[in-house]
């Protein structure tokens, strides 16, 4: 995970998309550096080198491990830059191996955590005698940050936080009838989440900006998903700086293809009791879902002469007992066992030692058993007490449901793993020990490197995750690596179809860099910006290794380097450099080196791999357009010129206004000023710029314009209701307004210079909302509510237009039970607009959605692509210009069930017709998700663009072929 200015100059943090510009530290040293050398390659604003290998410095031996490393950073100030040791660096960590000792320093600055900066000293220590043998981590060094500054109530920067993810997972959407759905803005009733202040922090953007930590919890919009989340946002402003998702899952979401207590859960939820408190410890046997009968440590109740599901025959290096519990989720759904210990669920129970054909189906007998088998692995193979180093209770939830619907995926939320009830196809998700030690994996991970779950980080933590569940599984089950099915994660767990059909994944792959998934890091929708998608990147080359050193050498090399080198910020490049100094740590040179280097080459993952991120058919016109994924934050473009919203450089200002020539003439301009207000809604004509800027407590709302090649801006109007739309052109500026009398929105407008706001009439019961402008004529959102003579209750939604100039309205469109429409969009010409015509999912038109256009000449509309057609579109937003309608289209469905197909085919594209609907071709041939795109002319587009990790401003003409 890095920030620009990072030695590779390519930023990947936040799930949220706001993405943060700072100083980062630099590359690594070589190995062959002299002890007292710099590190090599440093990078703009730091000098404490990311990864220093080869030492071998004295250190003294008398005192702890913690107090050692602080004191080789302290001595060799001039290497690390690091000024105030014992201030700045705090014991997260410290893991012995034999005579090996890690020791983890998160950093503080003045007494407060600073995300993701955690820095690492490695040392051994033999014959009475101690050193230093390397370092490696995140410090940053610029940070210069005012705690004491007056900060928001904490109340206050919750419900930002808050409404930020809601806002994320609500993404682009306008007006909604009985849910939320793409391309339409979020209902202001939509509720399930809610947020947990966890203090102050510093996000090292620049030099820093003081933070506060929310944990946001709850169902997400749109799906009802859990949600389970770190979110920063500004202390001072509550801006939106950064996020990352605590669920680590199995699958990217749609692909099949919290905490417990200390001593006892809430409800019946308890430890197991020891062998002679009415219970004894017996050896049972069951038959795992592929026929293998094994034996499987059970717990028999002397009162009931029952058996449960607990093992208590693992122990730690002090002689504790580890209790390995499979627990009956049967009854539970993915909703509330996500970071929760629900009511009442208790372990599986069955009449006999030999466990019945029940418990095999639902994965109960695979989960008790590839569970232990997981945790003999880390104890025996790498001397590792339980997840977490420490000899943690090992729990697994089995047979959860989603929305009381089978659930084809897994998860580790922190404490516990949980296990789907597969479908018709999959098998419990729990019937494959690969997926078993893939989840356990997880726990180790986040108690090791604890990389951030999103983008390259969230890939590393898969990566390793996939990695060790198929080293667990190949060894226990005697699959030798050469076997095609080797690479395969679940494969094991297919019904009916080949495991390399179904497999959710396959180490052997051969991806690569170059089909690195551009993806929003926002939320499930996108993967967490690719974390499963693009793990296989550095899996494969993982795997590589494996099957050229043999698994017993590479799973060491591959261990010490999590345990030992890597840490929350590690990128791709960083996992190859701490594999590779791990591999000579354990004395590789040569031939057997060169093969762990040619396993990253081959993957293309090199220092240099991020320089080529940005694809071909794109020009990017500016960076830092991360200020999120709904409409008020959409590009804007007339004239020639184009506005859009910006993320401040370190994020210590809500987005401000840039505007710029569609060109890529001359250099982009801030318009609006570093106030504390939030401005979006950008809009130009090409001759000023108009948008909507509110103040911090959202009690002041402004509509500011100012001219596109500088000038002095204005306010337009001022007013303490919501206002939730802008559009201009040509001297109309038009928006949407809460009326307090009604509660309801309503479109108003100016005109000219005259000052005076008028009201758009309408004779029907129901708000108006969303307008744009084009010409003099205004188009809105219409939401008409009327009752049945059966005394029920309906509505209806389209679109209006109304000329300015003649005051005439036209009712373009109106659907009666539709339950979504877009921003409509105009040309001199016509009117047209995304809607949900189909409120029902029906098999053919599930997820689909209908375009709509009008025509001004002949007064009539048409459905260009009916959702239950052959032609029907995945559509979220449209653009047009005179010549050239451009779809924003999703993934077909079958892009989220297969996780092998084509990277493009999981994102949003910028697909382009004709105004009446016949296919022109791809607006661009970029990588990444193209998104919120404003037309130009002719076929031109500027767009949000994740082509590369930086979501940018994009301008592409139509791609020719892609």
């Amino acid at each position: 995970m890095r920030f620009p200015g990072h030695r590779r100059g390519v930023v990947s943090i936040a799930l949220t998309a706001l993405l943060l510009g700072a100083t980062a530290p630099a590359h690594a040293a070589s190995a062959a550096a002299p002890a007292d050398a710099e590190a090599a390659d440093p990078a703009p604003g730091t000098e404490t080198p990311r990864l220093v290998d080869g030492l071998d410095e004295p250190v003294d031996a008398t005192v702890t491990p913690d107090q050692a490393a602080r004191s080789h950073l302290t001595d060799h100030r001039s290497r690390y830059a690091i000024a105030n040791v014992g201030a700045t660096l705090v014991t997260a960590d410290v893991e012995r191996d034999g005579a090996r000792e890690t020791v983890r320093l998160d950093q503080r600055y003045k007494k407060l955590p600073v995300v993701g900066g955690q820095y690492v000293v490695r040392m051994e220590k033999r014959g009475g005698e101690r050193t230093v043998t390397g370092t490696s981590g995140s410090y940053f060094t610029e940070l210069d940050v005012d705690t004491t500054a007056e900060t928001l109530p904490a109340g206050v920067a919750v419900d930002r936080a808050v409404d930020s993810v809601r806002k994320s997972l609500s993404a682009g959407t306008a007006v909604v009838a009985g849910g939320v759905k793409p391309g339409t803005a979020p209902s202001a009733a939509q509720a399930g989440l809610t947020g947990t202040d966890e203090g102050l922090a510093v996000v090292p953007a620049g030099t820093g900006v003081l933070a506060r930590h929310v944990v946001v919890s709850g169902a997400a919009p749109v799906t009802g998903e859990p949600v389970l989340t770190d979110v920063y946002v500004s202390a001072t402003t509550g801006a939106m700086l950064l996020s990352s998702s605590r669920l680590r899952t199995l699958a990217a979401p749609g692909q099949a293809a919290g905490a417990r207590p200390a001593g006892a859960g809430t409800g019946a939820a308890t430890e197991p009791p020891p062998s002679g408190n009415g219970v004894t410890d017996v050896v049972g046997t069951g038959t795992k879902a592929d026929g293998t009968v094994v034996d499987v440590p059970l717990q028999r109740e002397d009162a009931t002469g029952t058996y449960r599901t607990v093992d208590l025959t693992h122990t730690v290096a002090d002689g504790r007992t580890v209790p390995v519990t499979t627990w009956d989720a049967t009854e539970h759904d993915y909703f509330d066992t996500a970071g929760t210990w629900p009511e009442g669920i208790a372990p599986f129970v069955s009449p006999s030692s030999t466990l019945g054909a029940d418990l095999t189906d639902l994965g109960a007998v695979d989960a008790h058993w590839a569970a232990a088998q997981v945790f003999e692995y880390y104890k025996t193979v790498h001397g590792r007490d339980s997840m977490d180093g420490a000899g943690m209770p090992i729990d697994s939830f089995v047979g959860i449901t989603y929305g009381g619907n089978p659930f084809v995926n897994a998860f580790w939320d922190g404490t516990k793993m949980v296990y789907g009830t597969g479908d018709a196809e999959y098998k419990s998700l729990a019937a494959d020990l690969d997926v078993v030690g893939h989840e356990m994996t997880h726990g180790v991970v986040e108690h090791t490197a604890g990389f951030l779950y999103t983008g390259q980080q969230g890939a590393l933590n898969e990566a390793i995750a996939d990695y060790f569940g198929n080293a667990i599984d190949v060894d226990v089950s005697g699959i030798p690596m050469s076997d095609p099915e080797a690479s395969l994660l679940g494969g094991d767990l297919c019904r009916t179809t080949a495991p390399v059909d179904c497999a959710l994944r396959d180490l052997d792959d051969g991806m690569t860099t170059a089909d690195f998934n551009h993806l929003i890091e926002t939320d499930a929708r996108f993967d967490y910006g690719g974390v499963h998608l693009n793990s296989t990147i550095v899996s494969g080359a993982l795997w590589d290794v494996r099957e050229a050193l043999g698994g017993d050498l590479a799973d060491k090399i591959v261990y010490r380097a999590l345990t030992e080198y890597l840490t929350p910020l590690s990128d791709f490049v960083d996992g190859r450099d701490a594999v590779i100094a791990s591999a000579r740590s354990f004395g590789l040179g040569g031939r057997q080196l060169k093969v762990v280097e040619r396993a990253f080459d081959s993957r293309g993952v090199t220092a240099k791999w991020e320089e080529t991120l940005p694809g071909k058919g794109t020009t990017l016109l500016l960076d830092r357009v991360d200020t999120g994924l709904y409409v008020d934050m959409q590009p804007s473009t007339g004239g020639g010129w184009w506005a859009v919203p910006r993320s401040s450089a370190d994020g210590s200002e809500p987005p401000s206004i840039w505007v710029g020539r569609t060109d890529g003439r001359g250099e982009p301009r801030q318009v609006s000023g570093n106030d504390g207000r939030t401005n979006g809604f950008a809009h130009t004509d090409g001759k000023r710029v108009v948008w909507l800027s509110v103040a911090a407590d959202y009690s002041d709302y402004r509509i500011m314009s100012a001219p596109v090649t500088g000038g002095y801006k204005q306010v337009l109007y001022r007013t303490t209701n919501p206002v939730n739309g802008l559009g201009t052109d040509g001297g109309v500026t038009s928006w949407s307004e809460l009326n307090r009398e009604t509660w309801m929105d309503e479109v108003r407008y100016l005109t000219g210079s005259s000052g005076q706001v008028r009201t758009v009439e309408h004779d029907w019961f129901g708000p108006a909302t969303a307008p744009t402008v084009k010409d003099g004529r205004i188009a809105y959102v219409r939401y008409e509510v009327f009752e049945h003579e059966d005394g029920s209750w309906d509505w209806a939604l389209g679109t209006e237009v109304f000329d300015t100039r003649t005051g005439r309205t036209v009712l373009a469109g109106l659907d009666t039970g539709a339950e979504s429409v877009s921003y409509p969009a105009l040309t001199t010409r016509g009117a047209y607009w995304v809607t949900d015509l189909d409120p029902g999912y029906t098999e053919a038109g599930a997820w689909h959605n209908s375009v709509r256009a009008y025509s001004f000449a002949t007064g009539r509309s048409k459905v260009l692509f009916h959702e239950t057609s052959p032609q029907a579109k995945r559509a979220w937003l449209l653009t047009v210009s005179d010549t050239t309608l451009t779809i924003t289209e999703e993934a077909p469905m079958e892009a989220w069930m297969n996780a092998t197909l084509p990277s493009d085919r999981l994102m949003p594209r910028l697909v382009q017709y004709t105004p009446d609907g016949k296919y022109v071709g791809a607006a661009s041939c970029s990588p990444g998700a193209q998104m919120f795109a404003s037309a130009g002319e002719g076929r031109t587009v500027v767009f949000k663009s994740t082509a590369t990790s930086v979501t940018g401003l994009a301008v592409a003409s139509g791609a020719k072929r892609c």
